[in-house]
């Protein structure tokens, strides 16, 4: 489905069924130098079973429109004019990883606009080290290599959506490899990482949010571990679920995670 959003294209993925505004309502965030793709499963349940579902493409990254935005408040504000654009009053927003950062700072802004709040893969402060952003600067492909690698807990996982030669780790690199080449002239990977490691506004984001908070995290996270989510989940009063799996739990754990989804959907 394509919106105009601040005057530019916007893409969103609608779960193979078309979009209806009347319906309830899920916005599904991605995270840094991915697209709505790893959605996907999550994305067709819902859309289903009885939900209207937008799984955006950030500006900037494969079909929406660029240029990349600054800021996740900037990104937050884009998020609540896509509703605008959809004739959407009210969503329940759905995040992973930079994507998590975007959605609260969303349901912050617009505290009645936000039925449900789901933030998965999440912490906060959400810093990155000085040697992936370097890495991430200077070599993006090698920083991707090392990101894929921390992300997906096992060399093997079982599909998520099982076919024959589905490798995560391979596909996962492909993806970022795809996303980063639809901003020629833009370090896209540096970029996201960047606005993860910079953005300071989470507790006092935390502290306007009023719809319930539900956290899902993977228990062997190592880009965003469950215990640096502890403090923004108590602001938050957040129901706090983990799923098996590392940060990229939407594809290695896909059942865990939709399960956990639809008890905060419910």
């Amino acid at each position: 489905m394509k919106l105009q959003v601040d005057g530019r294209e916007a893409y969103a993925y609608t779960g193979g069924k078309p979009f209806d505004s009347t319906l309830p309502c899920v916005v599904f965030v991605h995270g840094a130098g991915h697209d709505h793709s790893p959605w996907t499963l999550l994305a067709r349940w819902l859309a289903h079973h009885g939900h209207g579902v937008l799984a955006v493409d950030l500006p900037g990254h494969r079909r929406s429109a660029g240029p990349l935005l600054p800021d996740v408040e900037s990104l937050a504000r884009w998020v609540l004019a896509l509703l605008d654009a959809a004739g959407v009053a009210r969503a329940a927003l759905v995040g992973h990883s930079l994507g998590s950062l975007i959605v609260l700072e969303a349901a912050a802004k617009a505290p009645d606009r936000c039925s449900h709040l789901v933030m998965i893969g999440t912490a906060y402060p959400m810093k990155v080290s000085d040697a992936l952003l370097a890495t991430a600067a200077a070599d993006p492909l090698r920083a991707m290599a090392m990101v894929n690698a921390w992300s997906i807990s096992t060399l093997a996982t079982k599909p998520g959506f099982p076919s024959p030669g589905n490798w995560h780790h391979g596909s996962d690199l492909a993806l970022r490899r795809l996303v980063q080449a639809s901003a020629p002239g833009v370090n896209l990977f540096h970029h996201d990482f960047d606005l993860c490691n910079r953005y300071a506004g989470g507790m006092q984001a935390a502290a306007r949010v009023r719809c319930p908070v539900t956290l899902i995290l993977g228990r062997v996270d190592q880009m965003t571990p469950p215990r640096a989510a502890r403090d923004i989940a108590a602001v938050l009063k957040a129901r706090v679920v983990n799923v098996p799996g590392g940060h990229h739990m939407i594809i290695e754990s896909p059942d865990a995670t939709l399960a956990a989804l639809r008890s905060a959907l419910a």
